[in-house]
């Protein structure tokens, strides 16, 4: 299931629910829908800016893997599968931080769910 995150300061911002989620426990949220005030937005971007340091310094441990199987081009190996890609907990959670910082600066709040 997709998570929409909703600012009138930015663009729409989508993510699957578990990776939604990781980062709406962080900041106390529901993942089905909820609010960020721009009041709230100060603190939420310091949190989630920590969490981000925190994880490059475990980049091992931070990798999630690749939801969809690929499979590789070349025509003589059909059957075997690319090795899985990994994508870091900073880069998931990069667009929504910035579309948390373009809230903050335009004094907007963050919703999803709704």
């Amino acid at each position: 299931m997709l998570v929409t995150f909703k600012s009138k300061a930015a663009a729409d911002v989508l993510m699957y629910e578990e990776h939604a989620k990781r980062i709406l426990d962080l900041l106390h949220k529901d993942v089905s829908k909820g609010i960020l005030t721009a009041a709230e937005l100060p603190d939420a971007i310091a949190r989630l800016e920590a969490e981000i340091a925190e994880s490059k310094k475990h980049p091992e441990l931070e990798a999630t893997q690749r939801d969809s199987d690929t499979r590789d081009g070349d025509a003589d190996d059909d059957n075997e599968q690319e090795r899985a890609k990994t994508v870091s907990f900073s880069t998931r959670a990069y667009p929504l931080l910035e579309m948390m910082r373009a809230a903050q600066r335009d004094n907007r709040d963050v919703m999803w769910g709704v």
